[in-house]
């Protein structure tokens, strides 16, 4: 066992389950998380993350450090080693943060009743709940350096991040509305090596992209109403709303139906179905 799986295994031990949200019932012979926990909880497989705990692969991606740091709730001292054991450069000071705090982990896991997902600055996907993988399909489809949200629109090739057609209810473009935050991002994070080269494949890559890029509009994206055709229960008509949290931008995305309604209705059985 290398000093990263061995870290690994320490930190994974010292977790509370109960802290995480996690039902408490489950037989356990682990003293802290199990493995499955901590896989489902940073998004990848419970195979990948054995072999990192024993030794077998030592060079994880840095979206796995980062999601692994996330979901052990590390502090910033403890995440940057995580990523020198990894043989990573820890995030400078001018990059996208991907930590979410553990105060707003707390929150948007009692948020069941919606579809809830957080994303950084540049829109890479960070954390999903079960709510949203059923609405949406499951992200674990979609290797981790590819699950971004704009990415996901203007370059549609491989796995999909939303897998199910989804229709825009506001007038105005959703597209343009994506792009003018992401453009916001740049003025955030003016040194991130990674938004960089995330615009430099949109602006390649997508002739619309690049004809939005080049309008040069700055805002953010706040809400839309949306119809998520879920093959399934049929269309789900949602109400979508941004939040933003902290100084690191992060964006909390909620996906909701009125209650009472055939909508609810329906996103509850395309839970049932998922689960």
């Amino acid at each position: 066992m290398t000093e990263l799986g061995t870290t690994l295994r320490a930190w994974r031990d010292r977790m509370s389950p109960a802290a995480l949200g996690l039902p408490s019932g489950r037989t356990r012979r682990a003293k802290g998380l199990r493995r499955e926990d901590l896989a489902e909880l940073a998004g990848i497989s419970v195979d990948y993350l054995v072999r990192l705990e024993q030794g077998r692969f030592t060079r994880p991606s840095a979206q796995v450090v980062a999601a692994l740091a996330r979901a052990l709730q590390l502090d910033a001292a403890e995440r940057d080693h995580l990523y020198r054991l990894a043989g990573l450069h820890a995030p400078g000071a001018g990059e996208i943060s991907d930590h979410i705090p553990a105060s707003v982990q707390r929150v948007v896991r009692r948020l069941s009743d919606a579809a809830v997902a957080v994303f950084a600055a540049d829109w890479q996907l960070l954390w999903w709940n079960p709510t949203w993988a059923a609405l949406c399909g499951d992200p674990l489809a979609v290797p981790p350096p590819r699950r971004n949200f704009v990415r996901d629109t203007f370059l549609p090739d491989g796995p999909r991040l939303t897998r199910h057609a989804v229709t825009s209810l506001v007038a105005g473009s959703p597209e343009a509305a994506l792009v003018a935050d992401l453009r916001r991002a740049t003025g955030r994070f003016p040194a991130s090596s990674r938004l960089a080269t995330l615009l430099a494949e949109l602006t390649a890559g997508s002739p619309r992209f690049a004809e939005l890029w080049a309008a040069g509009a700055v805002g953010m994206h706040y809400n839309d109403r949306k119809i998520v055709d879920h093959p399934g229960v049929g269309p789900i008509v949602v109400d979508c709303d941004v939040l933003t949290d902290g100084e690191a931008d992060l964006k909390i995305v909620v996906m909701s139906t009125v209650p009472e309604s055939a909508d609810e209705t329906k996103l509850r059985l395309a839970v049932l179905a998922g689960t």
